[in-house]
Parts: C-alpha cells; sequence; structure tokens
C-alpha cells in the first residue's frame, strides 16, 4: 500500500514508519520541521508542511491507499488558554483538512486511521470502559469528540474510518516512561496522589501492531480502543517498574502539589480511566503483551 502518515516524524511515527516500511508498504510521512533524516529507505519520503492549514500537501493525500493521523501537539506542558487552543487546533484542523482531501475521490475505497485518545471518556473511577461507553467531561474529552468527529466525516465517502483511541503509550525512547525511568532509577519513583486511578497503557509493540491490524482489517472501522486489555492502577504500574529495576518506588507525589505544579494538566494525569479494548478482541487481534510486569522486563531489560 502507499500510505501516508501526518506526524510521522514523532515518538509513533517514526517506529510506525519503520514497521511499514519493514512490511514493503510505501511511506510518505508529513512532519513540520523543515527536512528529516531519521529514515533512509527507498520507500519512504518526507514532506514538510503545516497541516493545520491547507496546501500542496493535501494533493498527495489523494494518492494514498491508507492514512494515518498522529499529528498534535503534546499535552504535557502547563494548559494556558492559548496553549489549549493550540493543542486543539493541531489536531481538528489537520484532520478535518485531511477529511477534505481524502473526500476528493468519492469513488476510491480507502482507510484512515485517526488518532484519538482514552481522554475521551473523562475521569470515571474504577467504571470499566469500552467503546460503547459515552464521553466524559473536561477538555481532553471535548477535544477528542470535535477531532473523532472530524475523521468521521472523511466517512461520508468511500473512505473506512478507524478512531484510535490511544492510552498511554510504553517505549523507553520516548514518552511517559522515558520521562519515569530517571527518578525511578534514583529510588525516588512512587505513586502519584493515593495510586488508585486506573492506568491505561499500552506497550509500543502493540500499539504498532493494532495500527497495522486496523489497515488491513476490513472489519475494523469506528471508535477503536488501543490499550492493553489489563489496565492496571497508578499504584501498581509503579511498583511493576521498581521492581524491574530492582529500586524501591515508595516516594508518593501528593495530588495536591501535582495539581499545584501542573495546573489542569496535573488534574488530567490523576484521572482514571478503566478501559478495556473490546473491538480489537473481537475482531480477533492477539495482543503480545497484555501484561505489565512482562511488558515493562521487555521494555528496560530487553
Amino acid at each position: 500500500m502507499n500510505i501516508w502518515i501526518t506526524g510521522g516524524t514523532g515518538f509513533v511515527g517514526t517506529r510506525l514508519s519503520a514497521l511499514l516500511l519493514e512490511k514493503g508498504h510505501g511511506v510518505a510521512a508529513v512532519g513540520s520541521r523543515p527536512d528529516f533524516e531519521g529514515i533512509r529507505h527507498p520507500n519512504f519520503r518526507y514532506v514538510s508542511a503545516d497541516t493545520s492549514r491547507e496546501g500542496p500537501w493535501q494533493e498527495g493525500l489523494r494518492e494514498a491507499d491508507a492514512v494515518v493521523n498522529l499529528t498534535g501537539r503534546s499535552i504535557f506542558s502547563y494548559w494556558t488558554e492559548r496553549t489549549k487552543a493550540q493543542i486543539y487546533e493541531s489536531r481538528v484542523a489537520t484532520t478535518r483538512n485531511i477529511a477534505a482531501a481524502l473526500g476528493g475521490d468519492p469513488g476510491r475505497e480507502r482507510v484512515l486511521v485517526s488518532t484519538s485518545a482514552v481522554g475521551y471518556y473523562g475521569d470515571r473511577g474504577d467504571e470499566i470502559l469500552t467503546e460503547a461507553s459515552p464521553r466524559g467531561e473536561g477538555f481532553l474529552a471535548d477535544l477528542s469528540r470535535d477531532w473523532e468527529a472530524a475523521a468521521l466525516a472523511a466517512g461520508d465517502t468511500a473512505v473506512r474510518v478507524v478512531i484510535a483511541r490511544f492510552g498511554i503509550v510504553l517505549d523507553k525512547s520516548g514518552g511517559a516512561l522515558k520521562q519515569m525511568l530517571p527518578p525511578f532509577r534514583l529510588g525516588l519513583g512512587g505513586p502519584m496522589g493515593d495510586g488508585r486511578h486506573w492506568f491505561p497503557w499500552i506497550h509500543m509493540d502493540d500499539l504498532l501492531s493494532a495500527i497495522l491490524f486496523a489497515l488491513t482489517d476490513a472489519k475494523v472501522a469506528g471508535p477503536v480502543n488501543l490499550t492493553a486489555p489489563n489496565p492496571v492502577q497508578n499504584r501498581t504500574f509503579v511498583k511493576a517498574l521498581g521492581r524491574v529495576l530492582l529500586r524501591p518506588a515508595l516516594v508518593p507525589v501528593p495530588g495536591c502539589v501535582i495539581r499545584t505544579a501542573l495546573g489542569e494538566l496535573g488534574g488530567v494525569l490523576l484521572s482514571s480511566q478503566r478501559v478495556l479494548p473490546v473491538r480489537l478482541l473481537d475482531s480477533g487481534f492477539r495482543f503480545e503483551y497484555p501484561d505489565i510486569a512482562p511488558a515493562l522486563k521487555h521494555l528496560i531489560r530487553g
């Protein structure tokens, strides 16, 4: 397949590009930097563009058999109103532009895998959440609603749309785990708040395999939770991480400190989402790392 990846040079995009090339696909990665030399392959090309704006980059999408939309400014910063507007615009405007480009050829069957997030569900305590669960409350829930609606607009044509609701992607090369490793290696790690909030994680390898599964299995459509089938509470996660690192994980970070230091984002980090990947499992997808301890052992010890 000829696959375009918006946000194709980021944390997930670089790994996904490499996997798709290994599987024999052609990949065009779209990113905001002027150039990208991270991948050298005859079937890879890089396109520099601001995808939140209409432009020539959209013409390339019309050549694609599939599009994976990973674009979005990181949420991990102090949220001002300006920051939230940038987080929103980077996701929703880009997705609208992708849907508009794909809709330009309604007679051609294609697939769009567009990222969303488990933030769609809001803070739900111990409630078990599946793709059928209603939307929650808060900025990320509202953002996810509009983000998903923009992608689903492409489905008005012959495009099969998959809404990939990402959990917390674990990989030592980036993301949350990379940030956690230094203090935990010093024996300074511990639970956030009371540690009882649910942690909807997924191993990077399973995330990439799930995206590939969604691209190639015509039965997969609509919202799909990309999370491991066995979510854990934060206190269970940090205990497992400490064991793998052979370090104590007993230094808690009080919730009030997190909220004071990070503002609105601090409340999000303490939110609880007990998410299950029901649609993936029902479609026959098999996780290589369904449990947290083996997943962390593989990621950290290799």
